[in-house]
């Protein structure tokens, strides 16, 4: 099937509030099935790719929220337009999907830009909320495996500079650098709440502020950012 716009009119149903999401899969069906569970959920499906080319084009053409986007892709695969993605609209949330519980691809997702990684062996029903989860900030990836990876990625691409320099950090806050080092170590935002004696809310705001002045659009990528900044050790 080839790249496919849904009408206006099918989105407009949904409301304005709505998550928007661009499903990328060279499978009709996995399409379709992600298709009625998102919808059933509140969202709003607002293109299909079956190609990684088409993902990224379609990515810029529609600016979705989100983008769940297979790795095993034809005509440029999931990671290459993960990348790409990223390069062009980094704002966007890209969530991988896979049939392969290869921990290589975590660590390549990872870093090329992903917020998560999704298989497509896992329950349907949690895609929503995965997707939920990562909008408001919070990570969906094992807080131990995550700090794992994100280490040995920052080991691969190159030593952690010894702190961080006050040029290198983008007008953050001395509360914004506190949490972005909880956020590193994998605390959950009620987690941080809790450890700077703060409400969550507040550390939702700080989050949100954070993720804008470092230019990720998501946690696992602010985790990436501070530890290979070595803002943790």
């Amino acid at each position: 099937m080839s790249a496919q716009k849904l009408q206006t009119e099918d989105r407009a149903t949904k409301g304005g509030d709505a998550p928007t999401i661009l499903v990328a899969d060279d499978h009709g069906l996995i399409r379709e099935g992600l298709k009625i569970v998102l919808e059933r959920d509140g969202m709003r499906v607002v293109g299909f790719a079956a190609t990684g080319r088409q993902a990224v084009e379609m990515t810029q053409s529609l600016e979705p929220d989100v983008v769940i986007l297979d790795i095993r892709m034809p005509d440029m695969d999931g990671l290459e337009a993960l990348a790409a993605i990223k390069s062009a609209r980094p704002e966007t949330t890209v969530l991988m999907l896979t049939s392969y519980g290869n921990p290589e691809y975590l660590y390549r997702s990872i870093s090329l830009g992903a917020a998560g990684f999704l298989t497509k062996e896992g329950d349907p029903n949690q895609i929503s909320q995965a997707i939920r989860t990562v909008i408001e900030g919070e990570s969906i990836i094992d807080s131990k495996l995550l700090r794992d990876s994100l280490k040995a990625l920052s080991a691969a691409t190159g030593k952690p500079s010894r702190g961080m320099k006050k040029m290198d950090v983008p007008s953050l806050t001395e509360q914004e650098i506190r949490i972005l080092t909880l956020i590193a170590e994998g605390l959950t935002n009620a987690d941080i709440a809790d450890a700077l004696s703060v409400s969550p809310n507040t550390v939702k705001t700080h989050v949100h502020n954070i993720f804008v002045k470092l230019g990720v659009s998501d946690r696992t990528q602010a985790a990436l950012w501070a530890i290979r900044r070595g803002l943790v050790a």
